[in-house]
């Protein structure tokens, strides 16, 4: 992908630096509200190992008084919107400059109905089986026991068990970027009958796999393709959001429906971060169009203010875990404190986990901060919006860096559940579904909001800061690992 046309980061002194905007925008979200904050990121000179701590104070500095995180949330893209550029045969123009040009060569559209039969109740992939009924709802308490799902979530994928009726998406179009993400809903909105528009990068292989997902399932798919194409579908479906962003703005515009647009989209490195941008400067120019709702899925190794059960639930299980009694305080002697450290500090309302892994860099995190920054920014001007954490997964992206493929293969020793990628895309479907039709009411405090149904496989609840026992996790899951 080229890094000189389309979203980019801006040049400093030459070149596109990914690490200067990095501790711009996190300075600039955090000025209005912890100044001493801003100074400390825009003075860091380590950017790349650097950053979890701003990153952090992000996150603590919303909880100081009502509307601190809004305030951040705004101010953090306010910078990125005037930071990231539109780079076009003009130069560099302010992102919202790609909607105002003609589009050249506009995509078309085939639309692909499935011969499969529609579900009309809800089920879940599981261990090899599928959860229905009863049997789900043993399993969902089953989670909410062993501290891997927030109560809520539970509460509302039951709702959805309730009302089998809401599988039915009639009259709504989910606009799924990212379409083939592992962690996306295509499969299961499809065996449910939805109506779907995909859209994703103009690669045969990433196409092929949709376009069998849509052929198999019981809705329809609506493709972008190159106008007067002739031949495999494959090879002419797909846009590059990045760098044909206007042509994609002008498509999914021209949809029916009421759209729903789902962030699923994913790539390495800065890249990660223009992608982002790509999809936020699309959702806000559609949302000057129409009605628009948004979706989201976070990431669970990030920074989350957590409800004061689930600090509880951490501090108990520190003082009751078996190895707090067997390795627990050697391996903290010999680590000079650094293994096997609390969670929490007890008592804490609500409490601060930071499960960042370090080695996902800066880019990985701004992304995902960039799309919670807009969850919480669209929810107060009533937008509606479902945003969930979603358990951790294995999925390719993850298992092909060695060392976290090994931590999750030892994770389930210190009380961990890594879940398949079927198990987490139909879970949060699942959620996507009751966000649709029973959405929750707005919070008083933003980090309720993002904290509402988590799914975050027992790291909030789980005994240990999770960077502390990573690399126990890793050298025991290493046999494991796949």
């Amino acid at each position: 992908m080229s890094e000189a046309h389309g979203v980019v980061f801006p040049e400093v002194e030459g070149r596109r630096s990914t690490a200067h905007t990095g501790r711009s925008v996190v300075a600039d979200a955090l000025r209005g509200v912890d100044s001493v904050g801003a100074d400390a990121a825009e003075r860091e000179t380590n950017w790349r190992t650097g950053y979890v701590e701003h990153f952090r104070r992000l996150v603590v500095a919303g909880l100081t008084g009502p509307g601190a995180a809004e305030r951040i949330a705004a101010d953090g893209l306010t910078s990125l919107a005037a930071r990231m550029h539109w780079s076009g045969p003009e130069g560099d123009q302010p992102i919202v400059q790609a909607f105002h040009s003609p589009v050249q060569d506009p995509l078309g559209t085939v639309v692909v109905t499935g011969d499969g039969e529609r579900a009309t109740s809800l089920s879940i992939p599981y261990r090899g089986g599928r959860l229905a009924g009863d049997d789900l709802r043993r399993q969902l308490a089953a989670w909410v026991a062993a501290g891997v799902m927030e109560p809520s979530a539970e509460q509302a994928v039951c709702r959805v068990l309730d009302h089998p009726e809401w599988l039915d998406l009639a009259g709504r179009t989910i606009v799924v970027l990212g379409a083939a993400a592992e962690m996306g809903p295509l499969r299961s909105l499809l065996r449910w009958g939805a109506d779907l528009a995909a859209v994703d990068l103009p690669r045969p292989a990433v196409w092929q796999r949709v376009l069998e997902e849509a052929r198999h399932g019981a809705g329809r798919v609506h493709v972008p393709v190159l106008l007067g194409h002739r031949g495999d579908l494959a090879e002419h479906a797909g846009a590059d959001l990045v760098q044909e962003l206007p042509r994609v703005a002008a498509w999914v515009a021209g949809l029916p429906g009421d759209l729903v647009l789902g962030n699923y989209v994913y790539a390495d490195g800065g890249t990660n971060v223009r992608v982002a941008m790509a999809v936020d400067a699309l959702g806000e120019h559609l949302a000057q169009q129409r009605e628009v709702a948004l979706a989201f899925l976070a990431t669970p190794t990030d920074v989350f203010a957590v409800p004061g059960d689930a600090v509880a639930a951490s501090v108990d299980s520190y003082a009751h875990r078996r190895t707090s009694k067997v390795l627990r305080v050697p391996l903290r002697t010999l680590s000079g404190g650094r293994l096997l450290r609390r969670n929490y500090v007890p008592g804490e309302d609500p409490g601060v986990h930071d499960a960042v892994v370090v080695q996902q860099g800066p880019n990985y995190l701004l992304a995902k901060r960039l799309q919670r920054w807009r969850a919480t920014t669209a929810r107060a001007a009533g937008q509606a919006v479902s945003f969930h954490v979603a358990p951790p997964t294995r999925t390719r992206s993850v298992l092909k860096n060695r060392a976290l493929a090994a931590a999750y293969g030892g994770a389930h020793r210190f009380g961990i559940e890594v879940f398949e990628p079927g198990t987490t895309n139909s879970l949060m479907a699942a959620l996507l579904v009751h966000d649709l039709n029973h959405p929750a009411p707005k919070n008083p405090m933003s980090w309720q909001d993002e904290a509402y149904a988590a799914v975050h496989g027992g790291l909030w609840r789980g005994p240990y800061d999770p960077r502390s026992a990573l690399g126990l996790a890793a050298l025991l899951g290493i046999g494991s690992a796949r």
